[in-house]
C-alpha cells in the first residue's frame, strides 16, 4: 500500500495510539493538486467527526514540531470504512477467511496486478489468497494496496 514512509509512522504512531485509538495505517500520497497525508484511526465503538477533529489537532501540532514532511500537506484522519485498508502483517493475520481485493506494484509471475478472494493464509513475507479456485502466494513486500471486501446483510 502506499505506506507513509517509516519517519511518518514513527511521528503518527505513538501520538494516535497515545490518544486511545487504533492507528490502522497511514499513507503518504504525492497528487498534482497536492500531497496529502491521510491517517486511519479506528477503535471498538467506531470513529466519529470529534474523533477525527481531536487526532487531527494532536497529530497536527506533533508533525509541525518534528516535521517529518517537508513538502507542504494536506492531513487527513478518517475511520477505515467497510472497505478498511490492510497494512500490517498482523492485519493480515487477523483478516485470514475474509475476502479482500489487492493490486501488486508489479505483476505477478502469471501476469496479474489485482487479485480478489479469499485470503488463505499469511506468513512474516507472504500471503496466499485464492481467486475463482486457484491459489496465488504473493509477498507482500509487492502489495501496493489491499483492502477487505465489505460484507453487507
Amino acid at each position: 500500500m502506499r505506506k507513509a514512509p517509516a519517519n511518518i509512522w514513527d511521528c503518527v504512531y505513538p501520538v494516535v495510539e497515545g490518544l486511545g485509538y487504533e492507528h490502522v495505517g497511514s499513507e503518504y500520497l504525492r497528487r498534482h493538486d497536492g500531497n496529502l497525508l491521510r491517517v486511519y484511526i479506528d477503535r471498538p465503538e467506531g470513529i466519529g467527526v470529534e474523533d477525527c477533529a481531536t487526532v487531527s489537532r494532536q497529530l497536527g501540532a506533533v508533525l509541525e514540531v518534528e516535521e517529518p514532511i517537508v513538502d507542504a500537506y494536506t492531513l487527513e484522519v478518517s475511520s477505515p470504512g467497510t472497505d478498511r485498508p490492510i497494512f500490517k502483517v498482523s492485519d493480515y493475520q487477523r483478516f485470514v477467511g475474509q475476502q479482500i481485493r489487492l493490486r501488486l506494484q508489479v505483476p505477478s509471475a502469471e501476469g496479474r496486478k489485482k487479485f480478489k478472494g479469499l485470503l488463505v493464509e499469511v506468513t512474516d513475507e507472504t500471503l496466499l489468497i485464492e481467486v475463482d479456485g486457484l491459489d496465488y502466494q504473493l509477498a507482500l513486500d509487492d502489495v501496493d494496496e489491499a483492502r477487505l471486501v465489505p460484507r453487507f446483510g
